[in-house]
């Protein structure tokens, strides 16, 4: 009997009517699922996304837990930068760890190409599982935008501060550019590898951009934005950004060509409608209220899809991950409280 697909989170995201506002979380695959907690005690996150059949339960647990409107591929922002030649790892309690920092021009240059098909064959594995026997959501691919993983890879590791980024893009901007172009032809390749496997939409996370003022972010940043995002129009698939703590860059991704605006929990669904940002929003409860008592977590959910139910064209999902201390069944009640609530709202 073939699947029947519910694709109420595409037609939202691109600003079509529903029936019910569609809601997915961030980071909902993972740490707060007792059922990960297992597999993890045997095997490691790059073992996990390393074999298609595992990465493809992890990856729809939550769909059949949450009863969530979108699936996203469980995997990591660095899985594709080895292809580049980048030597990472993920080190416990850290992050990923680069041992080989990017410091030159002639560092830049070295940066190899990626060729999905051969270089992340396991990526492609998961989703096809995934869109082709397993999911009755849309499957949401993704990728790290260039500024975040070139943090990474000029720090070495995580940072609290970027100063090394920002150091390196103010002094060193024909390296800096000749990055971005290596890191924005890279990305295209990648998520055009995935929605050709079978993912239905891409969110890029450039987790880290908010460090960046919104003056550095338009000469440094968005030309290659612009670029990425108009290679993947062809694609029609719609695509997503987010980024933490960057309100102030809201208006410079509505310029871009993508789909969907993603908020963190920092900036109002309305007031990001009153600056004038038309396209569809995502977002954007602080997750952080998860640990609340139910009456207030149902009071700020109520709040945000009211704002968001304004017009057409809104993804209800966290302003940020779901963290290990989430309780799953405080995700599968707002997840139902979400839908039941918005479509007696939109039925009206």
């Amino acid at each position: 009997m073939a699947r029947v697909m519910n694709e109420t989170f595409l037609k939202a995201a691109r600003g079509e009517k529903t029936d019910y506002v569609p809601v997915w979380y961030m980071r909902q695959a993972g740490r707060s699922q007792p059922e990960y907690r297992k597999i993890k005690e045997k095997y490691s996150l790059f073992e996990i996304t390393h074999q298609p059949e595992l990465c493809a339960y992890v990856t729809r647990l939550p769909v059949e837990s949450y009863n969530v409107d979108a699936a996203i591929l469980y995997k990591d922002i660095m899985t594709p930068l080895p292809a580049l030649g980048v030597e990472v790892e993920i080190k416990g309690g850290i992050g990923p760890v680069i041992s080989n920092p990017i410091r030159s021009l002639a560092d830049v240059e070295k940066l190899g190409e990626i060729n999905p098909e051969e270089d992340v064959p396991y990526v492609l594995e998961t989703i096809k599982l995934l869109t082709q026997e397993q999911l009755s959501v849309p499957l949401i691919g993704f990728s790290g935008a260039p500024f975040t993983l070139a943090s990474y890879m000029i720090e070495g590791g995580p940072s609290k501060n970027y100063n090394k980024t920002k150091a390196f893009m103010y002094a060193e901007p024909k390296a800096w550019f000749a990055l971005m172009d290596k890191l924005g032809d890279m990305i295209v390749t990648y998520v055009k590898s995935q929605v050709k496997a079978g993912a239905k939409a891409i969110q890029i996370f450039d987790s880290w951009v908010g460090a960046l003022n919104v003056e550095d972010y338009r000469f440094f940043i968005k030309p290659i934005m612009n670029k990425i995002f108009t290679a993947l129009k062809g694609e029609n698939v719609p695509v997503i950004m987010f980024g933490v703590g960057a309100s102030h860059l809201a208006m410079e991704w509505n310029e871009l060509p993508l789909d969907v605006v993603g908020l963190d929990w920092r900036l109002p669904i309305k007031q990001a409608r009153e600056m004038g940002i038309q396209k569809t929003l995502q977002g954007n409860l602080d997750p952080a209220i998860l640990l609340a008592p139910w009456e207030v977590i149902e009071e700020k959910a109520r709040a945000i899809l009211d704002q968001g139910m304004a017009q057409s064209g809104y993804i209800f999902n966290l302003g940020h991950g779901v963290f290990p201390q989430a309780d799953p069944e405080v995700l599968k009640r707002l997840t139902t409280f979400i839908h039941d609530y918005s479509a007696s709202k939109l039925s009206r």
